[in-house]
């Protein structure tokens, strides 16, 4: 499953600000059972907000990780929290099949 947000960072702090705290953070959750992997990505056209996908094996997994997060990424959001506004888009399960054309 997929768990999508987005992040409107705020004037005077940058993307790569938050990128580099979306990474210590993300090396932590990445730990957690069932854990699969996360992406950031700039909106073209406008530097400031930025996609977030969290890849999970089910939302029970990643529902688990929440429930019992750890200290440390408890902090890296809170010192995060005055710089973005963060906005749920919503858990998406994987596609039943995907295609994807030959390169």
């Amino acid at each position: 499953m997929h768990f999508i947000f987005e992040v409107d960072v705020k004037p005077g702090y940058t993307a790569e600000q938050y990128a580099e705290a979306w990474v210590r953070a993300s090396k932590i959750i990445q730990q957690a059972p069932g854990a699969r992997g996360t992406r950031l990505h700039r909106k073209i056209g406008d530097p400031s907000v930025l996609l977030a996908i969290a890849t999970w094996e089910t939302k029970a997994a990643r529902d688990a990780m929440e429930a019992t997060q750890n200290e440390r990424v408890k902090a890296i959001i809170s010192e995060q929290a005055e710089f973005v506004d963060v906005r749920l888009l919503g858990e998406f399960e994987e596609p039943e099949w995907v295609v994807v054309p030959e390169t």
